[in-house]
């Protein structure tokens, strides 16, 4: 077994924390899930993750994702987490939970792009790679060999008169009642944008709707290839201990 190290994704329905083998990607033991606390307050959100890296009988660096933009360390938006946590010093707040340890603290689909790339459907490509999340909207995260563009939102992107997310999420082909072939066209649509200003070499669609990619990715008719995401549930947990253990070298201050 190579160098390892500990992540936790915080979710807004379970937060999920497990030892990481760094040289493979994979997970040492079963995750550990607690249900998220109502309401998810810093506070709380830190115990939780403090019981979690407890059960595991972790005492080294941890890596903590949220459903937030977070630079150096404060969060500065709150999705599916109480509003409480913006502008809120959540890597101050997770550490002193952990007794002092050295905290990273990141958004979440920077985290599973992270992955992505030095793990799971990304590992092959020396060039831009864009993760996209669907879900109830559209989580972003863009890596340039191997370090990170954090905080990227192509979510909220305007695409012909709406947000990427109001097009193309997948809860969007949900609430309206959508095929695979009229979803797709919207996302196609999503990405011709996205790629007219990267220009990037892949893109890796995550989110629940990836484990049936093969509904809709074949159908999609913009010009970059586009992969399902390779490590699902696993990934925010192996990119946040990833960037506990590199955080310079991806991209993400300590």
């Amino acid at each position: 077994m190579g160098a390892l190290g500990f992540g936790v994704d915080v979710g807004g329905s379970g937060i999920k924390g497990a030892i990481v083998d760094l040289d493979t990607g994979e997970l040492v033991e079963d995750r550990i899930k607690i249900e998220t606390p109502r309401p998810a307050t810093p506070d709380a959100v830190a115990a939780t993750v403090a019981e979690i890296v407890a059960r595991a009988q972790w005492d080294g660096p941890v890596g903590v994702t949220l459903p937030a933009v977070v630079t150096a360390g404060v969060a500065r938006t709150a999705a599916n987490i109480d509003p409480s946590w913006i502008g809120t010093d959540a890597r101050s707040i997770l550490s002193t939970a952990l007794g002092g340890r050295d905290v990273t603290v990141l958004n979440d689909a920077d985290a599973a792009g992270l992955a992505e790339y030095r793990y799971g459907a990304g590992r092959d490509v020396n060039g831009l790679v864009v993760l996209l999340t669907f879900g109830t909207g559209i989580g972003s995260a863009v890596i340039h060999r191997g370090v990170l563009l954090p905080n990227t939102e192509f979510g909220h992107m305007e695409v012909d008169g709406k947000e990427a997310e109001h097009r193309a999420a997948s809860s969007v082909k949900d609430t309206e009642g959508l095929s695979y072939k009229e979803w797709a066209a919207e996302v196609s649509r999503v990405l011709c944008r996205f790629e007219d200003l990267l220009w990037p070499d892949l893109f890796i669609a995550g989110g629940g709707i990836s484990r049936k990619h093969e509904k809709w990715i074949p159908r999609l008719e913009n010009r970059t290839p586009v992969v399902p995401a390779a490590l699902l549930n696993t990934a925010g947990i192996v990119g946040a201990a990833l960037v506990a253990a590199n955080p310079q070298e991806t991209g993400i201050a300590p």
